[in-house]
């Protein structure tokens, strides 16, 4: 496996008073379906888990199968999210499984209390008990329910050996081109398998341009592209990087986060994908990052509220002052120059 922090490189500094006070190093690659790197900063074969940040490539299955014969582009969305347990999200997850004569009992995501404020002020208040349909990963488990029933597997889908993750891992593999070195378990329980990000740039230009994936698979990618982007409060919720984002440039893009700072991106007007990875996992570097990356590739305006609130915001104190800055280090953003050879 490649040593990351030996090749890793500046990518994000915060400044407090006109001197820097901490910087998040990290990796980044800008690819085409075929492989070819068109940008890259520090290592693009540094082994990375893709975290949530690869939940279109494990709903692949789900689709390409004939599963989601009859599901929604909500639903597709849902599959691919990490929302925030607002009742948006919880409603229509609770609706799916009652569509298959399910109930929250038959997740295996685990309960975790709503990041959603509207609906965490609502269970404090009628002291209802958070349940797993809150969990961010409920739409993609949900999704793993609808492909199990397809398949006719147990109830364990979870589980790395079962027929449901056996399908996930062939086409997250394929979609890389690699062997996995290997796999952890990811916060919802379900196995989350490693690649190099070079290889996770290449996943995501794929799902930017099918043309080179077959029939099912081509449309599949395109199902769940086509959902992601007119869905992105679906995807994440109110406030949220990646909704907002995806907001800012509606229709043109994808774009989805992971847990500990992984990012990547879908650019199916240029055939791109993105992927990267801050080595500190820190969610304020990565938003950063990719804000970066989408301005200096022309797919986003740096002067987009929703964009600007990540490319540089400002660090205020409790009385509002502000009292510092987050922005891109010098040699990562080059003043925004655009990419060249894209």
């Amino acid at each position: 496996m490649t040593d990351r922090s030996a090749e890793a490189v500046d990518l994000v500094e915060l400044w407090r008073g006109g001197i820097l006070e901490s910087s998040h190093r990290g990796h980044a690659v800008v690819a085409r379906a075929d492989g070819e790197i068109v940008a890259q900063w520090g290592a693009p074969e540094a082994i990375v888990f893709p975290r949530s940040s690869c939940k279109m490539l494990q709903a692949l299955p789900l689709v390409e199968s004939g599963a989601a014969d009859g599901l929604s582009e909500a639903h597709l969305a849902l599959s691919c999210a990490s929302h925030q347990g607002a009742h948006i999200h919880v409603e229509r997850v609770a609706a799916w499984l009652k569509d298959m004569d399910l109930g929250e009992e038959a997740l295996r995501c685990g309960v975790q209390f709503p990041q959603d404020k509207a609906e965490a002020d609502r269970v404090r208040r009628t002291g209802e008990p958070a349940c797993q349909y809150h969990n961010n990963c409920s739409g993609k488990h949900a999704g793993f329910l609808t492909l199990n029933r397809h398949l006719g597997g147990g109830e364990e889908y979870h589980e790395i050996d079962h027929p449901v993750q056996q399908a996930v891992k062939a086409a997250y593999e394929e979609m890389v081109e690699e062997t996995s070195p290997g796999f952890g378990i990811d916060g919802c329980s379900a196995p989350n398998h490693a690649s190099s990000l070079h290889g996770l740039a290449r996943a995501m230009a794929k799902m930017a341009d099918p043309s080179g994936l077959g029939r099912a698979r081509g449309a599949a990618a395109e199902r769940l592209v086509a959902a992601m982007k007119a869905h992105p409060l679906l995807v994440a919720g109110e406030g949220r990087a990646c909704s907002e984002m995806m907001s800012a440039l509606p229709g043109r893009t994808v774009i989805k986060t992971g847990a500990e700072a992984v990012f990547v991106a879908i650019l199916p007007e240029q055939g791109l994908g993105i992927a990267l990875k801050i080595e500190d996992g820190s969610t304020r570097a990565s938003e950063c990052a990719i804000a970066a990356i989408l301005a200096r590739l022309g797919a986003a305006d740096p002067a987009h509220p929703m964009i600007a609130k990540r490319l540089t915001p400002p660090q205020r104190n409790w009385r509002g002052i502000e009292t510092g800055v987050i922005r891109p280090a010098p040699g990562f953003w080059s003043d925004g120059a655009a990419l060249q050879g894209i």
